[in-house]
């Protein structure tokens, strides 16, 4: 699968080249090689925004596509080294399965992918906050970090409801980023409910 970034990526590699041929011409622009450098390199650091963005909108399209199916809109993605190795969507109806999560479907695909049931350095991008079953299946699996939309106040087991994920107890810590794409992942879940109890009604 090609990296989603690779055109980036090779741009950037060109700007440090660039610059450091510049640092030898002329001294008095080592600051500004220094903070160009910086900004490149963080711009492919773990947590950065824009990365989490374009991860997260392709979690968004698989919650629409829950959505269109009638399923609660949960899309979750995997990634490893930069590479999407598995994405999903909330399947419960579909496969009569109340653990068929989109999150605890993508860990399970990671784990055939990578031949291991323990899915290290891998990130997880989930449009709403987790439940108290993914958020145990990420410590099981050793997730590195998870990043997730929106809150979920009725059962979020990150930082809403329950703190599974920073019980000192545990023997896996995963690292945690919240509120990316907060306002589209936390709008697709009010459409579909205001769309349901409309129905019912």
């Amino acid at each position: 699968m090609p990296h989603p970034f690779q055109e980036l990526g090779r741009e950037a590699r060109e700007n440090i080249l660039t610059e450091t041929q510049v640092i030898f011409h002329i001294p008095c622009l080592h600051l500004i090689f220094l903070l160009k450098f910086k900004k490149i390199i963080d711009t492919f650091s773990m947590g950065n925004i824009g990365l989490d963005q374009v991860y997260m909108e392709i979690a968004l399209k698989e919650a629409e596509k829950a959505a269109k199916n009638g399923e609660v809109p949960v899309g979750a993605i995997l990634v490893k080294e930069d590479q999407i190795i598995a994405k999903d969507h909330n399947r419960c109806i579909e496969l009569n399965d109340p653990t068929a999560h989109a999150e605890i479907l993508v860990l399970r695909k990671g784990g055939e992918i990578l031949r291991n049931y323990r899915l290290k350095d891998t990130i997880i991008y989930v449009t709403a906050e987790p439940c108290p079953m993914c958020a145990s299946a990420m410590v099981h699996g050793r997730i590195l970090r998870l990043v997730f939309g929106a809150f979920e106040p009725k059962f979020g087991a990150v930082v809403s409801k329950f703190k599974l994920l920073n019980n000192n107890g545990l023997n896996h810590k995963v690292i945690i980023d919240q509120g990316i794409l907060e306002k589209e992942c936390a709008e697709i879940m009010r459409s579909f409910f205001k769309k349901r109890r409309g129905s019912i009604g």
